[in-house]
């Protein structure tokens, strides 16, 4: 098929993503998700690799979608432009720049292009031949969250070929933000890729290019890691910059020689939460891996959680403000501690969680958990800054594990953490 053929792939693209071609070659994966600084090229890699599926595959067609439509052709549209020209192939393909989408001449193949404003459109959205196999969603951090995504991928994903989903975009500063968190959650189909412009030959970027991330790097470090090496660096709101979303299996959880769990107790719209926590002294490093969080649960309910989560029934630390509720829940067998909570106790707590190496949560097993945790934030002054003590909304669990590590961190005095870390 013409010039594509005598053309090495591999010299088109940034050596960081030869091992994600070959994964693809293999049809290991089905999701991918290309995260990364500016520069990466993580967009020309996608580009490139949906013109050349395209090209030898006669069923496959290709959606690519950005959230606001009028972003589409002075962005991913002219990419796919690139990428066409690259792999020799202008001659083989129409462009229609006012639909738009792009005609692969030889079969009537298409890449199609939309925005995202509103997802129930992709219901209708036909091939002629063959089916959808490739959606590239590009700039995906601009989406509402993934079940925006979610029902696009359930409108084009039709039919029983393979099907390849890429997701790209440079990771927002915040842990909180949606994407960060969604893909830290590990999916067996789905593989996830980090680039940055490093790995890339200094000829296709250019000095000025170089140049100016340089500068970055010395003038702003912070702005530089986020923009240019695509890592999470927070808004400097947050209040617990040591926070780590990752999975923690059954067989590490099963070697946890410390553990603690801990009970905060709500109502209404409240909810009442576990938490199942282990501590490492060495490496000073909590993990949060067990997680029941339920609102207007019944004592009946409750109990019956908890004893799947905590099996050989061992010692609960629970909010004291609640006598009844904890005699309810001794009275089904389980063993309750009061906790001893004080003046103080807050911040105190609060600070000794701050000062950890790190809290690594499993934002599957525990995902109220991971939410509050990487959203609890100081609240803004109206002056630029931040207001003094921590804020009293949206942390069920972190009280809830406050309570669960009261006696562990009665061990030693306060004023042993790091006020620096906060800033305070």
């Amino acid at each position: 098929m013409t010039e594509t053929r005598r053309i090495n792939f591999n010299s088109l693209i940034s050596p960081s993503f030869r091992g994600v071609h070959r994964d693809i070659a293999e049809s290991m994966h089905t999701h991918y998700v290309l995260c990364g600084g500016r520069g990466s090229c993580k967009s020309s890699f996608v580009s490139l690799e949906i013109v050349r599926g395209i090209m030898a595959d006669r069923d496959a067609n290709a959606a690519v979608i950005r959230k606001i439509g009028r972003t589409l052709r002075e962005s991913v549209y002219e990419q796919v432009l690139w990428a066409i020209e690259a792999l020799g192939a202008a001659d083989l393909w129409d462009s229609r720049v006012s639909i738009p989408e792009l005609v692969y001449k030889p079969t009537g193949q298409r890449i199609i292009f939309r925005g995202a404003d509103d997802p129930r459109k992709f219901k209708s959205v036909r091939c002629a031949s063959g089916y959808i196999r490739y959606i590239w969603y590009e700039e995906t951090d601009e989406f509402s969250g993934i079940k925006e995504i979610d029902t696009i991928n359930q409108s084009l994903m039709r039919g029983s070929g393979s099907f390849y989903c890429f997701y790209t975009y440079n990771p927002p500063r915040s842990a909180a933000s949606w994407i960060n968190r969604e893909f830290a959650k590990p999916r067996p189909d789905r593989l996830t890729h980090k680039s940055d412009y490093t790995s890339v030959p200094p000829e296709w970027l250019g000095q000025a290019f170089i140049a100016e991330a340089e500068y970055l790097k010395q003038s702003d470090p912070q702005r530089y890691a986020n923009e240019y090496m695509g890592e999470i660096t927070g808004t400097g709101a947050e209040v617990f910059t040591n926070v780590r979303l990752q999975a923690i299996p059954d067989e590490q959880a099963d070697s946890f020689d410390r553990t603690y769990r801990g009970i905060d107790w709500g109502y209404g719209a409240d909810p009442f939460v576990y938490i199942g926590t282990a501590y490492e002294h060495a490496s000073r490093t909590l993990y949060i891996y067990r997680e029941f969080y339920r609102c207007g649960a019944r004592f009946d309910e409750i109990a019956d959680a908890i004893k799947k989560l905590n099996p050989h029934n061992l010692t609960i630390t629970a909010d004291s403000a609640e006598p009844r509720s904890n005699d309810e829940l001794r009275a089904r067998g389980l063993s309750i501690r009061a906790a001893k909570k004080g003046q103080g106790s807050v911040e105190y707590g609060i600070r000794r969680l701050c000062d950890l190496n790190a809290i690594i949560i499993d934002p599957v097993l525990c995902p109220n958990a991971a939410r509050e945790f990487t959203g609890y934030k100081f609240e803004e002054d109206g002056c630029g800054g931040f207001r003094s003590g921590f804020p009293d909304r949206d942390n069920h669990t972190v009280d809830a594990v406050r309570y669960a590590l009261e006696e562990r961190f009665s061990r030693r005095p306060v004023g042993c953490f790091s006020r620096s870390k906060l800033g305070l």
